[in-house]
């Protein structure tokens, strides 16, 4: 009869080992996830405190802000590609280590050139970050069925860390001072950087190619001029600057094409945009991150300007439908054994154009309950949809190819985030301005400044109200609320075309998936 050792635990002990080990690994990976969710948003309520603090000039308050998504957009796909050789263990854990320190330091920067350059060592160590969990949780679990729920918990943790990131960083900067939205980082690091080493697996491609630096610097002169004429088109409307650095990121992103296609071993395996699976899952993410950012964009003004609220306040009106939407990429795990991926996926956008619709057609008058119901309608579609898009994402590449794979889908997750507040954004402030028309008593009582603000900003209106006497008040906000009304409408018939597009995209691309077993 055959006997086990005691030194060896038996199979299915071994399993159950295994399969708790997976968790915590998940558990640990969650940490990093959620500290960039959070830094994402919270820093944006650190600003004024900033400004009184370091004085800084408006361009270099600017980039406060842009410095880190600069980097981070330029970096992302290499460092993807590097996890994939050097191991991702090893790059997530240099990753957290370096944002652990320069967070630390960040937050004690004593003039605004420091805090710009601190934004940017982040830029760097972050672009290690979210790459390397994706790819790891994309090797943990190998089996379908507990990948799609790993993924689903991932994302969970980046959603519920956007929420938290307006409340969170506002409170820390009302209780401590700027710099804690920083400094917060150190101990949220700590469990991984302690514990990683023995609970994450280590993985990488058991074939890797040589580091081609021509590559690497190609990938960053595509995606930051992109990213930075994204930008300056949101920030100052279209023009030849924007267009310029555009244009130019497009060309090097060619070239970065044709060299991937020369070498042997490329930074990026651009076979992987051939899988139809593949490529359609990415363009699903981008479009739905376009349409929702866009959705936030204009959903904030509303709420701070037109409502009333602070941005605490409109903050907190916005997390039932952020719960919503990491409750709704948690339930779709299991409906995908009933019912195909594809269809999830197209329902979940259908959804978001659903949302979408609401606003297109809907009347703004009554207050903001129209806008929220139709927010947590686009919520619920893009966390359906998101979670499974990712999982397919995952699942279509190789395993040895993860890093790469899960690069890509975090930098269409950038491009979708800044294409939705730049496009949108742009339409919304254009059909403003045309629409804008003030009180001819304004001229007579407010300076022209003033009013030419009014007829940049709805801000600019809000502000210019706030110094006129009631009834001419009354009259300014009435003509501001109805001017931006229009933009909104045109923004949400905008988005409402991208999500049914891309629902009737994924119906017909990803139809063949079979049912998850």
């Amino acid at each position: 009869m055959t006997t086990h050792s005691v030194l060896a635990p038996l199979p299915a002990e071994a399993n159950r080992t295994s399969s708790k080990r997976d968790w915590l690994a998940l558990a640990l990976l969650m940490f990093p996830v959620l500290l960039v969710a959070v830094d994402n948003t919270a820093l944006t309520f650190a600003l004024p405190a900033i400004a009184r603090s370091l004085d800084p000039s408006g361009v270099q308050l600017l980039w406060v802000v842009d410095a880190y998504a600069l980097v981070l957009a330029g970096l992302l796909v290499a460092m993807g590609s590097l996890g994939d050789r050097i191991g991702r263990r090893r790059l997530l854990l240099t990753g957290i280590s370096g944002f652990a320190a320069v967070s630390a330091a960040s937050a004690f920067a004593p003039s605004a050139e420091w805090l710009i350059a601190g934004r940017a060592a982040l830029g760097f160590f972050g672009a290690m970050l979210m790459p390397s969990t994706l790819s790891l949780i994309r090797n943990i679990f190998q089996e379908p069925g507990r990948r799609r729920l790993a993924v689903a918990i991932w994302a969970a943790g980046f959603s519920g860390g956007a929420a938290l990131g307006p409340i969170f960083g506002g409170w820390l900067v009302e209780h401590f001072w700027w710099g804690a939205v920083l400094l917060v980082a150190v101990p949220i690091m700590l469990p991984p950087l302690i514990l990683g080493r023995f609970l994450i697996p280590e993985s990488k491609d058991p074939k890797p190619g040589r580091v081609d630096t021509p590559s690497v610097v190609l990938s960053m002169l595509t995606m930051v001029p992109l990213v930075y004429g994204i930008k300056e088109l949101a920030t100052h409307g279209p023009g030849p600057a924007a267009f310029g650095v555009m244009a130019f990121g497009l060309v090097m992103g060619l070239l970065f094409v044709c060299r991937q296609h020369a070498l042997a071993s490329p930074m990026l395996d651009i076979s992987l945009f051939r899988n139809p699976v593949f490529s359609a899952a990415i363009t699903a993410n981008i479009l739905s991150l376009f349409s929702y950012n866009g959705f936030i964009l204009f959903l904030a003004q509303h709420l701070q300007l037109l409502e009333g609220m602070s941005p605490s306040e409109s903050g907190t009106a916005m997390v039932p439908a952020l719960a919503a939407m990491v409750v709704a990429g948690l339930l779709v795990v299991p409906l995908v054994r009933r019912v195909r991926p594809g269809f999830v996926v197209a329902s979940g956008l259908a959804l978001g154009a659903t949302g979408y619709c609401l606003v297109a057609f809907g009347n703004h008058d009554g207050g903001p309950a129209t806008l929220l119901a139709a927010l947590l309608v686009l919520a619920v579609g893009v966390g359906s949809a998101e979670t499974i898009s990712n999982d397919l994402i995952l699942g279509a590449a190789p395993a040895a190819k993860s890093g790469a794979a899960a690069a890509i889908s975090e930098t269409g997750y950038e491009v979708g985030s800044l294409l939705g507040t730049a496009v949108l954004g742009s339409i919304l402030t254009a059909s403003y301005q045309q629409h804008l028309a003030l009180p001819a008593a304004v001229a007579q009582v407010s300076t022209a400044a003033s009013a030419d603000q009014a007829r940049e900003t709805l801000a600019g209106a809000v502000e210019l109200a706030g110094s006129l006497p009631a009834p001419l008040a009354e009259a300014v906000t009435a003509a501001a609320r109805t001017a931006f009304d229009s933009g909104v409408h045109i923004t949400a018939a905008i988005g409402l075309v991208l999500m049914a597009g891309a629902s009737v995209l994924a119906a017909v691309v990803l139809r063949r998936i079979p049912r998850a077993k």
